[in-house]
C-alpha cells in the first residue's frame, strides 16, 4: 500500500483524529524532519479551522510545501477556507471519513505532480532531442545521451553500448561509456556478442526495453545473468534497471542504452545501506521517455555516423586531389600539404592575438578547416595546365636542346665537307706544289670555326639554366642567333634561331610570357572546379580563398589584381606560406633552395615593397611555424 504524508501545524487540535487513522497514512509535524516531501510520498496538509489553526498560516505551509490542504471547518463560521484547501470537512468528522478525504487529496496531488513532472519531461526531450540533432562530435554526443536520459528518469547510474562489426563480420556491442553517482566507475572498453547471455545483448537481439524491479531477480525463463563482479568491487547494488534499444527508423539497433537505480527525487547518491529508501522501480512514464529519447539518440548519432563518414569521404577525396596534384607535377611534390601546415599554424597563431590589428580575429574549428582545406587545394588547378609546361625545369625543353648541338653537329660535318672541297679543288687545278701549306692555313680555320661552335652550344647550355640572366650575356645570345657559318653547299646557318635567342634570354626562370601565363592559369582553374563543389554553408569560402593566394595588397598579384582588404585574411596568410615554402623546398630541380634567413629577408622586401601583410609576416616570424615542419 502507498504511503500518505499527512502534515499538520504544531499544536494543532487535528492530532488526537489523526492518530486514530490508518496505517497508511503517516502523520508529519511542521516543522518536520524534511523541508517537503517526495513526489512518489503522496502528501497533504490537514488543518482544523474549526478547532483554531490559522487559515493563512495553513496557507503559507502548503504552497511552501506544494502540497493541497484538507481542512476541518465549522459549519456555524462563514470564514473562507484557504486558497490552497483542496477540500473541507464539517467538523466534527469521522476517522473514515476524513481518512477517504485524505487519501483523495493525496492522490490528487500526486496526480498533479506526475502530470506537471511529464509536462516538464517532455519539454525536457524536445529540447534534448534538438541539442542531439545539432551535435557532430560523436564522443559529445555519447556523452549527451547517457546524461540526459540519467536526468530524466532520474537515475543514478547508467552505461551506454554500441553496436558495432567484428573483423570477422560478426555483430557486437561495445562498452562506450559508463556513470555513476554514487561511486567511481573503473571504465574499460570492452565488447560482447549479441546474444542472450547478457542483458545489454538480449535488447540488442529482440529490440524490447527490458525493466526489471530488482536487477538481481531474474525474469523465470530469461537466459541473460546480471554480472554482479563490479557491485562486489565497487561495494554497490544494481536494484532497479531499465535497459532500452537505440534504434533507427528502418528499425536497426545501433546501440543499447543501459540506466540503473531510479532514485527518489532529490536524492544525489545512492549508498548501498539505503536502497530500499533510496531506490524505486522505474514508473511506467520514465520508461516512455527513456524510450522516446533512446529514438531521438538513435537516429542523432546515425546521423553523425553518417556525418562522419561524409567528412571522411571528403578527406579522402581532397587528399587524392592533392596526389593528383603532385602526380601532375612532381617536383612540387609535398608542397600543398606543407603549405596547409604552415597556413593553419600561422591562422592559430593569429587566432591566440589579444592586442592590434588581429585582436578581435578569430577563427572557429570550421574555419581552421575551410583554412586547411583551401590550402591542400590551393594549386589544383595545376590539373589544367599542359604538363610540358608545369614540369618546365629549364627554358629549353631536352629535345629541343638536343636538336640545337645536332645542328652544331651538321654545322662541323658542313664546314669539314667544305674544307674538304676546297682541298680537293686545289690539288685539281694546282697539284701538290704548295699544297700542305695551304691545307695547314685551311685546317687551322676550320678548327677555330669547330671550337668556336663548341663554345656556342656552351653559351647556349649555360643560358638553358633557370638563373638569373645578367644584360650582357642576354646580348651575347641575340648576337649569336645572329652569327652564321658557310657549309660545302654555299649556304649560311646559325647554332641557334632568332625565337631560340629569345626563349634563351628569358631574364629569371625558364618559362616565357606565354608559358607564364599559362602556369598563372592555375588559379582560375582551382576557383572554376572548386566553385563545381557544393560546400557545406561553414566551408563555402574554400574557393574564393584558394583563388586569391596569389594576390598582393598593391595590387601586383593575379588573377584579379586585387588591393588591401579586398583580399581575405585566409589568403593573405596562404601567400605568406606559399612563398616562404617555394623559396625554402629542397626539391626542386630548376633552382637551389634558399634557407630560412634568406626566405624571410625576401618576404620582408615583399613587405616594405608593399605586397604582403607586415603585420601577419610579423606573426610568421614571431611563432615560427616553419618550425614544427618536417621538411
Amino acid at each position: 500500500m502507498p504511503r500518505h504524508v499527512i502534515w499538520y501545524l504544531a499544536g494543532s487540535p487535528v492530532t488526537t483524529l489523526l492518530s486514530r487513522l490508518p496505517e497508511d497514512l503517516e502523520p508529519r509535524p511542521l516543522p518536520g524532519p524534511q523541508d517537503a516531501s517526495a513526489p512518489e510520498d503522496a502528501a497533504v496538509l490537514v488543518v482544523d479551522l474549526a478547532g483554531g489553526d490559522s487559515g493563512a498560516v495553513a496557507d503559507s505551509a502548503a504552497r511552501h510545501l506544494g502540497v493541497p490542504v484538507v481542512a476541518l471547518v465549522d459549519a456555524n463560521t462563514l470564514e473562507a477556507p484557504p486558497e490552497s484547501c483542496h477540500a473541507y470537512l464539517t467538523a466534527p468528522v469521522t476517522p473514515f471519513v476524513l481518512a477517504t478525504a485524505l487519501r483523495n487529496a493525496c492522490e490528487h496531488a500526486r496526480l498533479g505532480r506526475e502530470a506537471e513532472e511529464m509536462q516538464r519531461h517532455l519539454e525536457e526531450v524536445n529540447a534534448i532531442g534538438v541539442r542531439l540533432s545539432a551535435e557532430r562530435d560523436t564522443d559529445v554526443l555519447l556523452e549527451m545521451i547517457l546524461t540526459k536520459a540519467r536526468e530524466i528518469t532520474r537515475s543514478d547510474a547508467g552505461s551506454l553500448y554500441l553496436a558495432e562489426d567484428s573483423e570477422a563480420g560478426e555483430r557486437r556491442l561495445r562498452f562506450k561509456l559508463a556513470q555513476n553517482d554514487s561511486v567511481t566507475v573503473p571504465f574499460t572498453e570492452f565488447t560482447l556478442p549479441i546474444s542472450e547471455d547478457s542483458v545489454a545483448g538480449h535488447v540488442a537481439l529482440t529490440g524490447d526495453t527490458l525493466h526489471l524491479d530488482d536487477a538481481y531477480v531474474v525474469p523465470v525463463g530469461a537466459r541473460f545473468r546480471i554480472n554482479r563482479d563490479f557491485d562486489q568491487r565497487a561495494g554497490y547494488r544494481t536494484k532497479s534497471m531499465l535497459v532500452v534499444a537505440m534504434r533507427t527508423p528502418p528499425g536497426e539497433t545501433i546501440g543499447v542504452l543501459q540506466l540503473i537505480n531510479c532514485k527518489r527525487p532529490r536524492r544525489r547518491a545512492v549508498a548501498a545501506s539505503s536502497i530500499a529508501d533510496d531506490v524505486v522501480p522505474y514508473p511506467a512514464r520514465f520508461r516512455d521517455l527513456a524510450a522516446s529519447l533512446a529514438s531521438q539518440a538513435a537516429v542523432a548519432l546515425e546521423n553523425s555516423r553518417l556525418y562522419q563518414s561524409i567528412q571522411t569521404l571528403f578527406e579522402g577525396f581532397v587528399h587524392a586531389s592533392v596526389t593528383a596534384i603532385e602526380s601532375r607535377d612532381p617536383v612540387t611534390s609535398g608542397h600543398s600539404g606543407r603549405v596547409a601546415d604552415l597556413t593553419v599554424r600561422l591562422a592559430t597563431a593569429v587566432d591566440r592575438v589579444d592586442h592590434g590589428p588581429f585582436a578581435g580575429v578569430r577563427f572557429s574549428p570550421e574555419a581552421m578547416k575551410e583554412i586547411r582545406y583551401a590550402s591542400l587545394l590551393h594549386d589544383f588547378g595545376k590539373v589544367g595546365v599542359r604538363e610540358e609546361v608545369l614540369v618546365k625545369a629549364k627554358k629549353l625543353k631536352s629535345w629541343h636542346l638536343e636538336l640545337i648541338r645536332l645542328r652544331g653537329e651538321i654545322l662541323r660535318r658542313g664546314l669539314e665537307l667544305a674544307n674538304a672541297e676546297r682541298k680537293l679543288g686545289h690539288l685539281l687545278r694546282e697539284g701538290r706544289e704548295g699544297f700542305s701549306v695551304v691545307s695547314s692555313a685551311w685546317d687551322a680555320e676550320l678548327l677555330a670555326m669547330i671550337e668556336e661552335i663548341q663554345r656556342d652550344l656552351k653559351t647556349v647550355a649555360a643560358a638553358n639554366e633557370p638563373a638569373v640572366m645578367p644584360a650582357d650575356f642576354a646580348a651575347g645570345i641575340r648576337d649569336l642567333a645572329a652569327k652564321t657559318f658557310l657549309d660545302h653547299l654555299g649556304e649560311r646557318h646559325a647554332v641557334i634561331t632568332p625565337e631560340e635567342a629569345r626563349i634563351l634570354c628569358i631574364p629569371r626562370g625558364s618559362l616565357t610570357e606565354e608559358e607564364y601565363r599559362e602556369i598563372r592559369s592555375h588559379v582560375v582553374h582551382t576557383f572554376e572546379f572548386l566553385s563545381r563543389i557544393p560546400w557545406t554553408r561553414e566551408l563555402s569560402k574554400v574557393p574564393e580563398i584558394a583563388r586569391a593566394h596569389h594576390e598582393k595588397l598593391d595590387g601586383s598579384g593575379y588573377p584579379e589584381g586585387w588591393q588591401g582588404d579586398q583580399i581575405p585574411i585566409q589568403s593573405r596568410m596562404m601567400t605568406i606560406a606559399d612563398i616562404f615554402d617555394a623559396l625554402t623546398a629542397t626539391d626542386r630541380p630548376y633552382k637551389p633552395a634558399v634557407s630560412v634567413t634568406g626566405a624571410l629577408d625576401i618576404l620582408g622586401r615583399e613587405c616594405q615593397a608593399g605586397a604582403i601583410d607586415a603585420e601577419l609576416f610579423e606573426v610568421f616570424v614571431t611563432e615560427r611555424p616553419w618550425a614544427a615542419a618536417v621538411r
